[in-house]
């Protein structure tokens, strides 16, 4: 009776087509598209659990904690994925050959996160590489808003060459396999610094360039007339202040007699009362004013006569 039961699955498995392909990650769920009230649930001919009156009996003590049934729904689901759950799964609800549906499930491991480098960058274009470590049926993509524009299922890192009139466009790079994929935006115009600066999405910059230059001149210059009129008026202002004070000098002519002795004897009495009881000298050549300019000699010589206190 067993040898006609296997006989009878394999015969059955090979009678009938799969309905579908699935896919999943190592570590991850996958939960298979059709309901069974009352049947078997069938992995690569061998029974591993039986659906009866609503309740599920697990016969596999590799898929206890791990196969999960709904009783609303009547679908099943393996949680906790190992590469070795990859096989054909057939859903048998005892109503005949033609009533089993089988699956084949594909475990993966999971896709290894993109990474990106800019190798070239110039005024004209940037290239960059799309990076991957190495996984099963592991496919590098690049994509350009929707469109894919460069992909490879072999090489570890897929080349890109991003041209000046293209920068304003969307760039992604997508590592894949059949079960799941990973992506990595990239910003051209943060990575090509040049082009960024090159390009023509900000018009206000060259005129920015040539505007602040004059600004920062008209400043200078500006600063530089203030410190100017500054300097003049303070020196006009000294100037003033000596005239000022040389205004107050009293000039007169002063007779000298040929006999020293008479301008003695001419002396006024000390005994009346002096009106200028400071003065004890008298000069008798006097020199040009000092802001007038020199007519004569350089040097200056003056002489005094000194008259005793009576």
């Amino acid at each position: 009776n067993i040898f006609l039961k296997i006989v009878k699955v394999i015969v059955s498995s090979a009678d009938v087509k799969l309905k579908s392909h699935q896919s999943g990650i190592k570590g991850g769920s996958i939960t298979f598209p059709d309901p069974l009230e009352n049947g078997i649930f069938i992995v690569q001919g061998t029974n591993i659990a039986e659906v009866k009156d609503k309740k599920i009996d697990i016969l596999e003590e590799t898929f206890k904690d791990r196969l999960l049934w709904n009783n609303k729904t009547g679908l099943f689901t393996i949680r906790g994925l190992k590469r070795n759950d990859s096989g054909v799964y057939s859903i048998d609800p005892k109503k005949g050959f033609s009533s089993i549906i089988r699956h084949k499930l594909t475990v993966y491991e999971s896709v290894a996160a993109p990474a990106v480098e800019a190798v070239n960058v110039s005024a004209e274009s940037c290239s960059f590489l799309c990076l991957v470590k190495k996984t099963e049926e592991t496919t590098l993509l690049w994509y350009k808003d929707e469109e894919i524009i460069n992909q490879s299922s072999s090489a570890l890192s897929l080349p890109l060459t991003v041209h000046r009139h293209d920068v304003t466009s969307s760039y992604r790079c997508v590592a894949a396999n059949p079960a799941e994929n990973k992506t990595l935006h990239v910003d051209v115009r943060n990575i090509c610094v040049e082009l960024n600066s090159g390009s023509k999405s900000d018009p206000n910059t060259g005129r920015y360039m040539i505007i602040i230059p004059i600004v920062l001149a008209v400043i200078v210059v500006l600063v530089a007339l203030f410190i100017r009129w500054f300097v003049l008026k303070h020196k006009k202002s000294t100037i003033q202040t000596q005239v000022n004070r040389y205004s107050d000098v009293v000039y007169s002519y002063v007779h000298i007699n040929a006999d020293r002795c008479s301008q003695r004897r001419n002396l006024p009495d000390s005994t009346e009362p002096d009106e200028h009881p400071g003065l004890r000298s008298v000069y008798y050549k006097l020199v040009q004013h000092p802001l007038s300019p020199p007519e004569t000699d350089d040097h200056v010589y003056d002489q005094t006569t000194n008259f005793p206190h009576a």
